[in-house]
């Protein structure tokens, strides 16, 4: 099969191959590259192609079996191989167990935080939390709005200063036992 007879069958299965592609990779981007590298083999290794036999199934499966080599690399890329002599990475990923012991100290601390509130700032600040609109607190408490955002702002801002003391004291002493 001479190079011009070559090139016009190649041409003729272009959208077929491109369909092909896509349904291997169900990515047009991927399709696209896979379209080209096998358009790159068949040009390189067009000697190989036996006339007579069936041009369509020879591209197929030469666009199937790059398809297949890809995911191979993939997968084969995503290993890991640990060389530890405990098998340390391999052991300690996948095996961790979720635990919510330190979320639940945290939000106890919090509540107790916000319980140490004053009570004028404290109770529109929770019913904000709770998804209370300021409108609605105001007509709660029978109270201006402006007044409610500012017991909610200094609620929150004291809040703030409660949690930057704990933690900045809880900070120094891990410090001083670091030393």
């Amino acid at each position: 099969m001479s190079t011009l007879e070559f090139n016009d069958q190649f041409n003729k299965m272009t959208s077929l191959l491109q369909a092909f592609a896509y349904n291997l990779t169900k990515n047009v981007e991927d399709a696209k590259d896979l379209f080209q590298e096998t358009a790159y083999r068949a040009m390189t290794n067009r000697e190989k192609f036996r006339p007579g036999t069936n041009f369509k199934a020879w591209l197929f499966t030469i666009m199937k079996n790059i398809f297949i080599n890809n995911y191979r690399k993939k997968v084969k890329a995503n290993t890991i191989m640990d060389s530890t002599d405990n098998l340390y990475f391999l052991n300690s990923g996948s095996t961790d167990i979720s635990n919510q012991g330190e979320s639940n100290i945290m939000m106890k601390e919090l509540t107790e935080m916000i319980d140490r509130l004053d009570e004028s700032i404290r109770v529109p600040f929770l019913m904000h939390y709770q998804g209370y609109k300021y409108q609605e607190i105001a007509d709660y408490f029978d109270l201006p709005l402006g007044t409610v955002k500012s017991r909610i702002f200094f609620a929150r801002k004291e809040l703030k200063g409660l949690i930057r003391s704990r933690y900045e004291t809880l900070g120094d002493k891990l410090d001083r036992l670091a030393v």
